[in-house]
């Protein structure tokens, strides 16, 4: 009996480009409309000019960054009708994803998720809140996966990506880690009963009460930006 080992080949310069500036800009250590130049990425991220390049073209078609004229690149800005339309598509997406996914699958990965989740972060430690929000975007993706849909998981997986600057920059003034992942465990036991009208409910109403977050910190006193209309 012969044993067939698959290796994966290593990334590229360019993918490992991308991988690195969008990790950089959805954590917002590259905040909304900062000027992006390329001499200085390939200098902080010890990367070549050409993957680079390749990258925030990347970016570019993701909406993640635009190009300036004459003055290179910039992180695009967040603005209220950003926050609107990204939760608004996922108020049609994710609900019927979740209905579709109670009682599909094996729910092991949702519930090792939920696990992760539910240690929440410390608000004084940035990085364990980006640690936060990169598992709630996998079990988000998860449910989407149970849903049988590979397209639907992969929209849902991009606005997700977008979702996640909106949310560090609300988390940065208010802390609703702990309240997503009570929302995540409700989700989960709801999934496991095969009750889709509640998991679509559950999922509805964390995203609302997300969304509501996202805008009351970056449109209050406290917000860390101001933010475009």
């Amino acid at each position: 009996m012969s044993i067939v080992l698959r290796i994966e080949p290593p990334a590229s310069l360019a993918d490992q480009a991308f991988d690195t500036l969008k990790r950089e800009i959805l954590a917002c250590r590259l905040l909304p409309g900062a000027a992006i130049s390329e001499p200085a990425m390939c200098e902080r991220f010890q990367l070549g000019r050409a993957p680079v390049r390749a990258a925030l073209a990347r970016l570019a078609e993701e909406g993640l960054v635009q190009a300036v004229p004459r003055r290179g690149w910039m992180v695009s800005v967040v603005t209220i009708r950003d926050i609107h339309e990204v939760f608004d598509l996922r108020l049609i997406l994710e609900p019927e994803a979740a209905r579709r996914a109670a009682g599909q699958g094996d729910l092991a990965r949702l519930q090792a998720l939920d696990d992760v989740c539910s240690l929440g972060h410390q608000p004084d430690d940035p990085e364990s809140g980006l640690q936060f929000l990169a598992v709630n975007r996998c079990f988000h993706v998860a449910v989407a996966e149970l849903a049988g849909n590979q397209r639907l998981a992969r929209q849902i997986g991009r606005l997700l990506d977008e979702a996640t600057r909106m949310l560090v920059l609300g988390l940065s003034t208010r802390d609703r880690s702990v309240e997503m992942a009570h929302e995540h465990r409700a989700l989960s036991a709801a999934l496991a009963a095969h009750d889709a009208a509640r998991a679509a409910v559950i999922m509805a109403d964390q995203l609302t009460a997300s969304r509501d977050m996202v805008l009351a910190a970056l449109t209050g006193p406290r917000s860390p930006l101001v933010v475009s209309l």
